[in-house]
């Protein structure tokens, strides 16, 4: 179904929200992503890390009038709101989590819906569109994000289910993993840098933008260095889908080579986006969990990997 016409609530993620006359200048400093190409009609994915560069959420990021809101994975809004509110002290912005007073959809293959509520949202990729207090995002092709105040909630999801039949949160991820967009989760905080889930190709960082937390390491990476693990796109037979975090292991290693990032029944199986060793996935024999578990293939993303054309962003 991940092809066809349909919504579905997105219910695994929360939204943290900064606010204050300072949010835009304060995040500048704690993203990986420009908040200066953010507008009324942009949004970015984006990242924040460690001094070490490792990522303690990815989100998508909206401007508000007031400020910023981002959405993450539902159990990383507390302890991420925790951690940049040690670094806001000296700023003039407000963060809380405002999870209770937003509800989200996934629409797929659904503009007509979208058209009905008022909502002209461009193609590409990141572009928003707005009426009515309502904010719609282009997540991917054929793919978008509705989000609405927490009291429209029973009122959007009727007219919702009056145009569009009703899908398991599922088949939402399944269209992620398939636009090759990672993300980071409970089980996986502070495990990756951002190349190792390709977020520097689906437009989460900023080389240009200047100083943010964990940036030394992230540019080093761009520039000069050689990662070893990447992101790729994987499947299995049978319908049970690894958790994020789900060591991945090779005959010819000792040791686990990757990580489940994000996975989704499919069709004909599981899919799912994984961290592997670029030498371990071209061998094409990988297994979930031990050397004994389900063997993995290797499927092709949407994109190719461009240094020249990533640096430019």
């Amino acid at each position: 179904m991940a092809d066809s016409a349909f919504f579905c609530t997105l219910t695994h993620e929360g939204v943290l929200a900064v606010r204050g006359n300072d949010a835009s200048k304060f995040l500048q400093g704690q993203l990986t992503c420009n908040l200066n190409y953010l507008s009324d009609t942009r949004a970015s994915l984006g990242a924040r890390c460690t001094q070490k560069g490792r990522m303690q959420s990815s989100f998508r990021i909206v401007l508000q009038p007031d400020g910023c809101l981002l959405a993450m994975a539902r159990e990383l809004v507390e302890p991420q709101l925790a951690d940049l509110k040690k670094y806001a002290v000296f700023s003039k912005s407000t963060l809380t989590d405002d999870s209770a007073n937003w509800v989200r959809f996934g629409l797929v293959q659904a503009d007509h819906v979208l058209e009905s509520l008022g909502l002209h949202l461009p193609a590409d990729t990141d572009s928003v569109a707005r009426a009515n207090d309502l904010i719609a995002v282009r997540a991917s092709e054929g793919r978008a994000e509705l989000w609405a105040p927490a009291d429209q909630a029973h009122t959007l999801t009727r007219q919702l289910e009056a145009q569009l039949p009703q899908a398991e949160l599922n088949d939402w991820l399944l269209g992620q993993v398939r636009a090759g967009i990672g993300q980071v989760m409970a089980q996986t905080r502070e495990l990756f840098i951002p190349q190792m889930i390709n977020l520097q190709a689906v437009g989460g960082v900023s080389f240009k933008k200047g100083c943010y937390t964990g940036q030394e390491i992230v540019a080093r990476m761009q520039y000069l260095g050689k990662l070893k693990r990447h992101l790729y796109r994987l499947s299995l037979t049978g319908n049970e889908v690894p958790s994020p975090g789900t060591p991945l292991f090779a005959p010819t290693h000792s040791s686990a080579i990757g990580e489940v990032v994000i996975g989704a029944r499919s069709e004909h199986g599981v899919e799912l986006l994984a961290v592997l060793q670029a030498e371990a996935a071209q061998s094409g024999d990988v297994h979930v969990g031990d050397l004994q578990g389900p063997a993995l293939s290797l499927m092709d993303l949407p994109y190719q990997l461009d240094r020249d054309r990533e640096i430019q962003r």
